[in-house]
């Protein structure tokens, strides 16, 4: 359980007109080599994942490493982008290349040729694929939600959806018991990130906690924008949001009896970062910009490691 101490102008890329040497400029790979475009891309900007990635078959990794460089193109669109108008374009040619790669005819860019050899083997839902593009779609115009009960829907339409798919990958989809537990470990998921990004998005004028936690504990955005962690009753609305994601880890633990089955646990090693911050956040008075935060846990590698071996998170 968590305490708290009291305190007082980019173009839409075409398949017919990206020169080949576009994508190589991004990471190495590219059109030639999708799979270590997509690791290279996933090194880079989603260090957890790639920790976690060594603990899928070796058959696997290749589509998880396209999944997930596909939930972070999604991710950095807003970042990349000088209207939330030029994000729908972009948003609009991941649903043409999902339609195009269930018909076999994936456009020329190293994640959609990625993602669609992981389709063609594991047969992945395009269903959630394009779930994933329109939640992060409905994210340029409001970023910022009203309720927990909002946040939560945005999680399970990202971070839950994205797990569902790693569950396929997994040949593990069937089973509900483990899909019940995959949704609450996303949402939470989610919400952690949300706050690990906390300093990132003030820094950009950006609230990414709910209005109403904010209102309950007196919270002004300008303040946060302006002070950070000093803020009058931030790290109340800060230790609020954290246990929202507190619970969701503690009912996925609940909902798989204390163990997860050995087929199923790499999709589940993505808790093991989640409650690794958590827990830093505790231990920093749950002070969301403290700098010791800001920084790698270096025993992160270790504790996915005997999650794995414990089959527990």
């Amino acid at each position: 359980m968590l305490r708290r101490v009291a305190v007082q102008n980019a173009r839409l890329p075409t398949p017919n007109r990206t020169p080949r040497s576009h994508y190589a400029t991004q990471a190495s790979g590219g059109l030639d080599d999708p799979t270590t475009y997509c690791r290279n891309l996933v090194r880079k900007h989603d260090y957890d994942s790639l920790l976690c990635s060594y603990f899928y078959p070796r058959r696997t990794q290749p589509a998880y490493f396209a999944l997930k460089a596909f939930n972070v193109e999604l991710a950095m669109v807003r970042e990349s982008v000088s209207k939330p108008t030029i994000g729908q374009m972009r948003m609009q040619f991941w649903r043409d290349a999902i339609k195009a790669i269930q018909k076999d005819r994936p456009p020329q860019h190293p994640i959609a040729l990625a993602l669609h050899g992981a389709s063609q083997e594991f047969h992945l839902p395009a269903y959630y694929l394009t779930r994933l593009i329109d939640a992060r779609d409905a994210d340029l115009y409001a970023p910022t939600h009203q309720t927990i009960s909002s946040m939560t829907t945005y999680g399970e339409s990202t971070g839950s959806t994205l797990l569902y798919l790693l569950l396929s990958l997994l040949s593990q989809s069937s089973s509900s018991t483990l899909a019940h537990a995959a949704s609450h470990i996303g949402v939470a998921t989610s919400l952690t990130t949300l706050l690990r990004a906390l300093p990132f998005h003030a820094s950009k004028g950006r609230m990414v906690i709910p209005a109403e936690v904010c209102a309950k504990h007196g919270v002004r955005e300008e303040g946060v924008f302006r002070y950070g962690g000093s803020a009058e009753g931030i790290r109340d609305a800060v230790y609020d949001f954290a246990c929202v994601a507190n619970e969701h880890v503690l009912s996925a633990r609940e909902v798989l009896e204390g163990s997860v089955p050995r087929e199923a646990m790499p999709v589940f090693l993505s808790a093991v970062p989640t409650v690794s911050y958590l827990e830093r956040l505790e231990k920093a008075n749950f002070d969301a910009f403290d700098a010791g935060l800001l920084r790698r846990d270096w025993r992160l590698p270790f504790r996915i490691w005997r999650a794995n071996s414990r089959r527990t998170f």
